[in-house]
């Protein structure tokens, strides 16, 4: 399967660079997976397409201040470090900028000497593999010398570092943000809830791939890389029981879905698991876990436009892009949200 299958185009301005006002202002997409007929509805009307004893799947990651600036040791020459990984300790895997300056060995200082970092290994495309040295605790100084990760094509300044968080974000080590989930509100999760609809909520750490493009010009020679998941006794019940009594399991954001077809795949239910997925979700593959799904509008060739594709059909997702861009929507991670309706 040829990547280029899910190239589209898409105009500069429709990218959105600030999150709205609101987070429930967001437009909504439906696309009825049965069907594929379209219709153009608002963010809270999203509470209509649910019913009592459906079951939204939320990812509570919560996204790291992990982009820091620092200069090298020797030379005092500025690098930028976007932190991916947690692999052992205090070693991650990270992306470097620029990565030809910076070789085993290397030592980065951050904030004076804070926090200090010396380069262990080298990864292709940018990658590097960090041992940090520090007094004191770790996240604390990352709160105090880290940036949000905002990706590349947002230019404009976030004023608000909460808005590229959930208002459920709780467990930290995301690279990213699930952005599916920015759109919701407090209020709005409430009123689901006091509808019958169960919310349930995973942990998937957003890493290296959210950040790779497809280089292959195959899909299936595409690699993903590993992340981080957890999914708690209570959660698994909760989707088990949903299922048994006949609700819909409607995953948030591309995160869940990867994490919920995991543990499908691994143990043919839904079960309390934990560990790393590097799961690769594209046309052909056989939806096991989810009914539906609840994303943002994504890039072109992007292993994201794969996933959503595997469940509509690509035909009906490029329908979709195309009726979204000739409506004007806004796309990626501050932009509105697509609906895919069991």
């Amino acid at each position: 399967m040829d990547v280029n299958e899910f190239d589209f185009d898409l105009p500069e301005e429709l990218i959105a660079q600030t999150p709205l006002a609101t987070r429930t202002n967001s437009r909504l997409l439906v696309v009825d997976k049965k069907t594929k007929a379209i219709s153009d509805r608002m963010f809270p009307d999203l509470i209509e397409e649910l019913s009592p004893g459906d079951c939204l799947v939320l990812n509570d990651t919560k996204v790291m201040p992990a982009r820091l600036l620092g200069e090298k040791v020797e030379t005092k020459a500025v690098i930028e470090l976007l932190l991916l990984k947690q692999l052992e300790g205090d070693c991650w895997e990270t992306l470097v900028k620029p990565a030809k300056r910076v070789k085993v060995g290397t030592e980065l200082s951050f904030g004076d000497g804070k926090l200090k970092a010396i380069c262990t290994a080298v990864q292709p495309q940018g990658g590097r593999v960090f041992q940090f040295h520090y007094s004191g605790v770790f996240y604390e100084l990352l709160e105090e010398l880290g940036t949000m990760p905002l990706p590349p094509y947002i230019k404009e300044r976030l004023e608000d570092a909460d808005r590229y968080q959930t208002v459920y974000a709780k467990q930290i080590g995301s690279a990213a943000a699930p952005t599916a989930g920015l759109h919701f509100s407090e209020q709005l999760l409430s009123e689901m809830e006091a509808k019958g609809v169960k919310i349930v909520y995973i942990t998937l750490h957003v890493g290296l791939g959210t950040f790779r493009p497809v280089s292959a010009s195959s899909v299936e020679d595409h690699q993903m890389h590993a992340e981080y998941y957890q999914v708690t006794e209570e959660a698994a019940h909760t989707l088990a029981s949903a299922r048994e009594n006949g609700g819909n399991i409607i995953a948030v954001g591309t995160t869940s879905a990867r994490t919920l077809e995991t543990i499908y795949s691994d143990h043919g239910a839904f079960v309390a698991a934990s560990g790393w997925t590097s799961i690769f979700i594209y046309p052909g593959y056989r939806y096991q876990a989810i009914d539906g799904l609840l994303t943002n509008f994504h890039l072109p060739k992007s292993t994201l436009v794969m996933l959503v594709s595997a469940l509509i059909g690509k035909e009906a997702l490029m329908d979709a892009y195309a009726h979204a861009i000739k409506k004007r929507y806004r796309f990626f991670s501050f932009g509105d949200a697509m609906f895919i309706r069991p």
